[in-house]
């Protein structure tokens, strides 16, 4: 057994207990499906953002949503802030810290809903995104880590991974999108999940 590895392994699952474990972070997952299910049924749309790992994870959300996840069924309207285009026109064009807000702007709507993801909580661009999507009515959810940090308190909720390392964090942040998708198809899909 390769010590390091093991020890990976074992924050890992360490945090995936914790995850378990927490009554209060089960029934965030579910808030967080019930009013992104809501927000859909409505006619709304899901925006997701993120940097670097976390932007692969935002993308990851989205397409779960406007693709497939587990069967067959209609495409849901998500869109993740990431086309390159769009990020390097505004990211020149206004400065970096603008990039995510200037995508709220342009596609969301009240009523509609923000996913925000940061293992810091730090990013001003983070920040930025989720005071643009309040200004707008959106609804705000965040997947973070550490403690939260300044994008904590746009939030309407949020899942704060306790942990400092962004590799551990955002194995855990994938794990809540995935029961958060599975929790808007048992909404709004719930023959999918009848037992025969």
């Amino acid at each position: 057994m390769v010590s390091w590895i093991d020890d990976e392994l074992g924050r890992s699952g360490d945090l995936v207990t914790w995850l378990r474990n927490e009554e209060r972070e089960h029934q965030t997952v579910q808030g967080f499906a019930t009013r992104m299910a809501a927000c859909l049924q409505q006619g709304g749309r899901v925006l997701t953002c993120g940097n670097g790992g976390s932007m692969c994870d935002a993308m990851h959300c989205a397409e779960e949503l406007s693709g497939r996840f587990k069967v067959d069924r209609a495409a849901l309207a998500a869109q993740a802030i990431s086309d390159p285009a769009h990020l390097s026109c505004v990211g020149n064009d206004m400065g970096f810290d603008r990039v995510f807000a200037r995508g709220v702007e342009a596609w969301g709507r009240p009523g509609d809903l923000l996913v925000v993801f940061s293992t810091s909580g730090r990013s001003a661009n983070i920040v930025a995104a989720a005071l643009e999507a309040r200004a707008r009515g959106m609804g705000v959810i965040g997947l973070l880590g550490r403690d939260g940090g300044p994008v904590l308190k746009h939030c309407d909720d949020a899942i704060v991974v306790p942990a400092d390392d962004s590799g551990r964090i955002q194995e855990i942040h994938i794990k809540v999108v995935h029961l958060m998708i599975e929790g808007v198809e048992r909404v709004m899909f719930p023959g999918n999940y009848e037992r025969t």
